[in-house]
């Protein structure tokens, strides 16, 4: 019993305490330069204009976030009031307290994954422990340039990959469909919906049985793609606005002649490509590679209108490489009903 009791006290230390001071040292204790967002004393507007527009469901948050913290420091937070205006505004207080949240839901799921069907290191519990803190080193250190729609979309993204994986293991349909309404919602996030698109091909695709004539996979895809784009063209048809725009520019010169954004490229490919050396079975190398090739749209997509520099964009890839290294895919095209 105490030994039990241990395992989930330290359980809860390494899965949420620990992760949420880390958080929380990137947002206070961590000045950048690089962004603004700790002096914007009310929702900024650029979040309602251009590209931002189309992410309503973070906006929907930061304005009522921003309202719960204004009326907490002048109300039942009175007595610290003092102390957190010195080290920020109901805006920032108000983003942090949010994307902690789905922060530590990402770390929930990210465990919940690691547990499952694991193998290699995984099978250690100290190992997998040690791999989950990777996992969320590599949330906290992105935190340089916050926003209020990426750690969301990431916690879809990775709720994305458990249906799939839950969906691979036990082929019940509930999980797909789960999957289908998921796309579909974290569409109104961000646009990293399409990746768990990506992801699914990545893992029920496969060639030999397309020669064959089974084109079962393609029939499952086409929902998730249809999931993806109703609510994406929804969105650019009904706001239509003179400051709403598809993207938010064009970096594509930036990114190839600033040191800090080849900085931020040549991160993403040593990181990607010491996790792929992670992979040690073909099978997911296998998966790893088609999961790439399925995601070029999303890497064309950062490459023109994206910064490298925002090393945080390349985080979805990141994390689905740690957590197909360490997984293990049994089941194929062949399975699917």
């Amino acid at each position: 019993m105490l030994k039990r009791n241990d395992e989930k006290i330290n359980g809860f230390l390494f899965v949420i305490v620990l992760p949420l001071l880390l958080f929380s040292m990137s947002y206070y204790g961590f000045e950048s330069s690089y962004t603004r967002l700790k002096t914007s004393e009310t929702t900024p507007d650029f979040l309602f204009s251009s590209v931002y527009a189309y992410r309503v469901i973070p906006n929907y948050l930061s304005v009522q976030m921003t309202d719960l913290m204004y009326n907490l420091i002048n109300g039942p937070l009175s007595f610290f009031k003092d102390f957190l205006s010195k080290n920020g505004t109901p805006f920032y207080h108000g983003l942090f307290l949010m994307n902690s949240v789905f922060f530590v839901l990402c770390s929930l799921i990210l465990n919940a994954i690691f547990r499952m069907k694991s193998i290699g290191l995984l099978l250690n519990l100290n190992a997998r422990r040690i791999i989950h803190l990777l996992s969320v080193f590599f949330i906290v250190i992105t935190q340089y340039a916050p926003t209020n729609c990426d750690t969301i979309a990431l916690f879809c993204y990775l709720a994305g990959v458990f249906l799939t994986l839950k969906y691979l293991d036990t082929q019940k349909n509930i999980f797909f469909f789960m999957l289908i309404g998921l796309i579909g919602i974290s569409t109104l996030v961000r646009e990293t919906a399409c990746l768990n698109i990506a992801f699914f091909a990545a893992v029920f695709f496969n060639i030999d049985e397309l020669k064959k004539g089974n084109y079962q996979v393609i029939w499952k895809i086409i929902p998730l793609v249809v999931a993806f784009l109703i609510p994406y063209l929804g969105l650019r048809a009904l706001l239509v606005q003179d400051e709403t725009t598809f993207v938010e520019g064009f970096y594509i010169n930036r990114n190839f002649s600033s040191p800090f954004n080849l900085a931020g490229l040549v991160f993403a490919l040593i990181v990607i490509y010491f996790i792929y050396g992670l992979c040690t079975e073909e099978e997911n190398r296998s998966v790893f590679g088609k999961y790439f090739f399925f995601s070029i749209p999303y890497l064309l997509m950062i490459t023109l209108v994206g910064l490298f520099w925002e090393v945080r964009l390349f985080l979805p890839l990141i994390l689905t490489g740690i957590i197909t290294a360490y997984h293990q895919f049994k089941k194929n095209i062949r399975d699917l009903a």
